[in-house]
């Protein structure tokens, strides 16, 4: 083997193997063609003298080599990066790029209409595309760039992956105003008496407030359950239904809010970025962009 006749780029196609452990997932996110990767493998195997990965139904599974090696190739490809952006200058108001965010529908309600019009003032040209990646998914979309940041719990345990705390919240009640069951307090025969908006992307199962109420025995009465957060203000506020949600959401609508007269965990959540993006200056001034505004309500 002559080091110096490897192909670097044959190492970006082993890192991302081993990570995707699919060649077609694989050739999606070097935005290759499948065939082109299945070219590259062969070459790295050449080169190395090594099978590299073998096909198994589980997937293209590293060989012993790959393993022995592979915390270096992803070191050595961090450094490279890190060189490559180290002296780059990142001017908002002339770049032209376009970032990706994965949070839920809540987060996009209080994210993106003030974030959207600070890029308006700083970086015109700048696009945004906001999904809802599985949370089993995200270390590898934010490893591949295929996604900037995301919005979502913290994550333990893992290293590759940086976090900024966004803070806690609380669930409070939402109902309308002068509503005809509830006056100056909420209790839990109150709360449990109410038609309730459940909001949740499955077909069904409990939600968070619904299994604390299944610890003290109670169950409250589910009348919508519905898709998306942004739709149920405007349900309350012509209804009598009530809608359990963080503070921070509720607080924008023109409801009244009722802490609710049982204890739920409050919801903590963090800004995520792959470590492999912390010394690039655009994404350092996207990530002090979207925090700023969070922190701006």
């Amino acid at each position: 083997m002559n080091p110096h006749r490897i192909d670097l780029n044959l190492f970006v196609v082993i890192d991302t193997i081993y990570r995707e452990r699919n060649l077609t997932r694989a050739a999606e996110q070097l935005h290759l063609t499948q065939p082109a990767v299945s070219n590259a493998l062969g070459r790295a195997r050449e080169a190395l003298n090594d099978e590299l990965f073998v096909r198994t139904p589980q997937g293209m599974q590293p060989t012993v080599f790959t393993e022995a090696i592979i915390a270096q190739v992803k070191s050595g490809l961090q450094q490279l990066h890190q060189s490559a952006t180290s002296n780059v200058t990142f001017d908002p108001a002339s770049a032209e790029k376009t970032i990706r965010l994965s949070m839920n529908d809540l987060t996009e309600t209080m994210l993106l209409p003030a974030l959207v019009e600070r890029l308006q003032q700083a970086a015109p040209n700048m696009q945004v595309e906001s999904y809802n990646v599985p949370r089993e998914q995200l270390e590898r979309e934010l490893a591949s760039h295929s996604l900037d940041f995301a919005i979502d719990v913290p994550i333990m345990g893992n290293t590759q992956l940086q976090q900024h705390p966004l803070g806690k919240d609380h669930f409070v009640c939402m109902l309308r105003r002068d509503h005809p069951q509830i006056t100056d307090t909420l209790t839990l025969d109150d709360y449990l008496a109410l038609q309730h908006i459940h909001i949740s992307s499955r077909r069904s199962g409990p939600g968070l407030v619904d299994l604390q109420l299944n610890k003290l025995g109670r169950r409250r009465k589910i009348t919508l359950r519905a898709q998306h957060y942004r739709i149920a203000p405007m349900i309350v506020e012509t209804s009598n239904l009530a809608l359990s949600a963080p503070s921070s959401f509720a607080s924008r609508y023109n409801v009244d809010c009722f802490d609710l007269p049982f204890p739920v965990p409050k919801i903590e959540s963090c800004l995520l970025w792959h470590k492999n993006a912390e010394q690039d200056p655009a994404h350092q001034w996207l990530r002090d962009l979207i925090i700023e505004t969070l922190d701006a309500g």
